[in-house]
């Protein structure tokens, strides 16, 4: 694959639907081996998961486990971004899991539309 091709997903779903929370690593982890850049975008409930602790408590049936997707995510080279709102609405800006870095809309925009290609999950 070319060194230009980069995958943005976009992760809304927390711990309260364990699939749809896990599913975005799986595929994450899946592009980065291929050599594809990637970039998950939390927002929404999404941003729950980078709160320190709380991927531990997450286990979809038929996948690994989500702290083991995010171990293989960060050591494979991917990057985490956070909404900024959405964790000051729910108190936990303040303790995000290590490399989660927290930014606005226009980060998000400039991620996609740099982009080859984006899921949303």
């Amino acid at each position: 694959m070319a060194e230009h091709e980069k995958l943005v997903i976009m992760a809304t779903h927390g711990p309260e639907d364990p699939e749809r929370a896990t599913i975005p690593f799986v595929m994450a982890c899946a592009a980065l081996a291929s050599e594809v850049d990637v970039v998950i975008g939390f927002q929404a409930d999404g941003v729950c998961l980078m709160h320190l602790g709380e991927a531990g408590t997450v286990q979809a049936a038929g996948f690994p486990p989500l702290t083991k997707l995010l171990d293989d995510f960060q050591q494979l080279g991917g990057t985490l971004l956070v909404c900024g709102p959405c964790v000051k609405s729910r108190g936990i800006a303040e303790s995000l899991i290590p490399g989660a870095e927290i930014v606005a809309a226009g980060r998000f925009v400039a991620e996609v539309t740099s982009a080859t290609s984006s899921l949303v999950y």
